[in-house]
């Protein structure tokens, strides 16, 4: 039997983005600017099949074919004529499905593999039996024969993403390792270029090691363009390596990423959201982090637009090494009840930072009053959907210009929401509140968390000035009770500085700010709540929590000790920390089912929430922010790697529990979108049905140019083929 984990259940939850009532609100020069910016995103997030595993284009390829002569109900009876089960054409479907969902066969949160349940020479019958297949059986063969092997490979490392000896990553050539990783980021450091839209290649050239920096662009050629001052390209040699920096990676999806870019800018309501399109333009042009910046300058100035997006190599959750970014694109649209709301928060929030456990000098000098909106999401790019996201990503404009929060109320409506028949490891009373309160108390953590949590706390720098932006004769760091003596330079940011610790280490932050703040009944008051639903909220709130610790455990990879979710780690990591905390705050035991099965069940005092657990959350998130602040890289690493440490020792045998939590797992929803399409110069939403059909048929109705697509596609996949061997 092929351990569960690895493939998707045919009964996984699928829902339709609903955002029909949102667009139909819209103008007409909105609805075309929206049109353009998901055509952009579209395209773009077409990147992320590149950026996850070797085989992912051509299974998307082979995919698309095959569906774009049959519909899922057409190709129904080839497979029963094939000898597959109506069991194992569904599972065909969902695996599908998955491919389309997460843009490759890893899953986007948690970064596991998934293969087809159903038997490979099943899946080859109803591959030889369709219609593409027949039509064209040297090349539809061909893809199949290039990619039917790893679909179905569970090697050791192809099980997760990662790098070297640890999983599979395309952000790197196979043949590199941590060192070379660490390497490379010093020499970007050196030269001041950013990780973000970058991928690593190691090769060997007459005994030396030459490193390849391929920066993701539309402009393949390494001189001087149009709108640069000088090229960032060339060959360089650093510490005994070689190193060359080129552009052009993924570069048909980068052009066509810029068409619909200045498409849209024909459409934009403002200046600042032309000038933003102009930048990103550039940025995907000439593969310019910088214009990006500047872009996103424009974009923190575009204050309360009707259309709201965002596009670039974003989150570096799935780089090994946390600095590269993976490419993402929404475009979405405000829903100005619950924005309201938000509001209101980011107008309380310079009376609520001083409450945070960190000294003043720990905090921004001037809290920029963001826009913080929530959305119903038309089009989201990428390897999966966020439930609310504060951008940019950059600290130097982060720290002193601004950045923005968003929520998408859409994506929390369906993808949080809870039955009382799937909820595991609660006892019965807690399940009718958790069922009741869930996604009212995940609104409130969202909020706090995207604001206040990845809002907050200042990074002590010395600039290449040797200017400090702190007072380096007077700050004392409260966990030495000395002055502070470590800062970050110039040239280094929280990623480049915390590299594989940054990403969940600073939602683990924000998770701590969120579950501190909820205790404020202000706070739980702007979101609509009093009296004794208040006290709800935040008992479920903090519920959720201690409950998401236990199962992120499904996420942590006992052969390699590493964990595959940032968030989940987090909450792992909070989840001991109120272990730890004692007298009886949070309970874990091990337990058997009803079914007979090993089972475990997880509870809270919600009376020492506001005194036991507050004062636990205290201690800790100070010590997180003053590492932080302080670039202390070792003692943030020691601190939170050893809360992240899962082992069969101590009061909990965490081993063990994984093992429960594998057992009783319910897979992520999976989101079907709609496409906007243009009909007599007015532009039409085109909404599909909440099944598997109905997101195969949404990704089959999305690209227009099908050949040249895919043989771009294809074209980039064998490129680089050889580097993965």
């Amino acid at each position: 039997m092929m351990d569960s984990q690895y493939f998707l259940p045919n009964d996984i939850g699928i829902s339709t983005l609903d955002c029909a009532e949102a667009f139909r609100l819209l103008s007409p020069q909105e609805k075309m600017y929206a049109h353009y910016l998901s055509r952009a995103s579209w395209y773009g997030g077409l990147a992320v099949l590149l950026q996850t595993s070797p085989e992912s284009p051509v299974i998307f390829v082979l995919l698309q074919r095959i569906f774009r002569k049959q519909s899922p109900a057409q190709l129904e009876a080839v497979a029963t004529a094939a000898g597959l089960s109506s069991e194992e054409y569904q599972a065909f479907l969902v695996y599908a499905a998955g491919l389309y969902a997460n843009m490759g066969n890893y899953k986007s949160f948690g970064d596991s593999k998934f293969v087809p349940n159903l038997p490979k020479d099943k899946l080859d019958a109803l591959v030889r039996a369709s219609e593409a297949f027949q039509e064209d059986p040297t090349e539809t063969g061909a893809l199949w024969d290039s990619c039917s092997c790893l679909i179905y490979s569970l090697k050791d490392k192809q099980k997760q993403l990662g790098l070297s000896d640890k999983g599979i990553t395309t952000y790197f050539s196979g043949n590199c390792c941590m060192e070379d990783a660490e390497l490379a980021q010093k020499f970007l450091d050196s030269k001041k270029l950013s990780a973000y839209n970058t991928r690593l290649f190691k090769r060997e050239n007459g005994g030396k090691t030459c490193y390849e920096v391929r920066l993701a662009s539309a402009v393949k050629k390494g001189s001087t363009v149009d709108g640069e001052c000088e090229s960032c390209c060339g060959c360089f040699d650093f510490e005994g390596k070689e190193f060359s920096v080129k552009r052009g990676d993924y570069a048909p999806l980068m052009e066509r990423v810029c068409y619909y870019l200045q498409k849209a800018q024909a459409h934009g309501a403002n200046e600042n959201q032309k000038k933003m399109l102009e930048e990103y333009r550039q940025s995907f042009t000439l593969g310019s982090v910088e214009a990006h910046k500047e872009g996103s300058r424009y974009w923190i100035k575009d204050k309360g637009p009707i259309v709201e997006s965002y596009i670039g190599f974003i989150e570096s959750y799935r780089d090994p090494f946390g600095s590269r970014g993976e490419f993402e694109g929404f475009v979405a649209v405000v829903n100005k009840a619950m924005s309201e709301r938000f509001a209101k928060l980011v107008s309380s929030a310079e009376v609520l930072l001083p409450e945070l456990p960190w000294p003043r000098e720990f905090e921004k000098d001037t809290f920029l009053k963001p826009d913080f909106t929530s959305l119903d999401v038309l089009t989201f790019a990428g390897s999966g959907i966020p439930a609310g996201i504060n951008i940019p990503n950059y600290d130097d404009i982060r720290q002193s210009e601004g950045f923005k929060n968003v929520s998408l109320g859409n994506v929390l409506a369906v993808a949080y929401s809870t039955n009382k028949e799937k909820l595991t490891f609660l006892e019965e009373d807690d399940k009718d509140l958790f069922v009741k309160w869930k996604t009212p108390s995940f609104e409130v953590q969202v909020g706090l968390h995207e604001l206040l949590g990845h809002g907050s706390g200042k990074l002590f720098v010395q600039d290449n000035k040797g200017n400090f932006n702190f007072e380096q004769s007077k700050v004392i760091n409260p966990e030495t009770g000395e002055l502070v003596s470590s800062w970050y330079q110039d040239n280094e940011t929280w990623d480049s500085k915390f590299s594989t610790l940054a990403s969940s280490y600073e939602e683990c932050r924000a998770e701590c700010v969120g579950l501190y703040l909820s205790l404020n009944k202000k706070v739980i008051s702007i979101f609509g709540h009093e009296g004794q639903d208040a006290e709800d909220v935040v008992y479920v709130n903090w519920l959720s929590m201690v409950r998401g610790g236990l199962l992120g455990l499904e996420f942590y990879t006992p052969e390699s000790k590493m964990w595959r979710q940032a968030h989940m780690q987090a909450r792992f990591v909070i989840l001991r920390v109120l272990l730890e905390a004692g007298e009886d705050l949070v309970g874990l035991k091990e337990v058997t089912g009803a079914d007979g099965k090993p089972d475990a069940r997880i509870t809270l005092d919600r009376s020492k929430i506001h005194t036991v657990g507050k004062e636990a959350i205290h201690r800790f998130l100070c010590k997180l922010q003053v590492f932080k602040s302080t670039a202390d890289v070792e003692k943030g690493r020691s601190l939170y790697e050893g809360y992240s440490t899962v082992n069969e020792g101590g009061a909990h045998n965490f081993l063990r529990l994984r093992d429960t939590v594998l057992l009783r797992k319910e897979d992520r929803k999976m989101f079907v979108q709609a496409n906007t399409k243009i009909s007599e110069e007015s532009v039409e939403l085109v909404e599909y049905e909440g099944s598997t059909s109905g997101l195969i048929q949404s990704f089959i109705e999305r690209f227009q140019d099908n050949d040249k697509l895919e043989a771009d596609l294809l074209e980039l996949s064998r490129v680089d083929s050889s580097c993965w061997c």
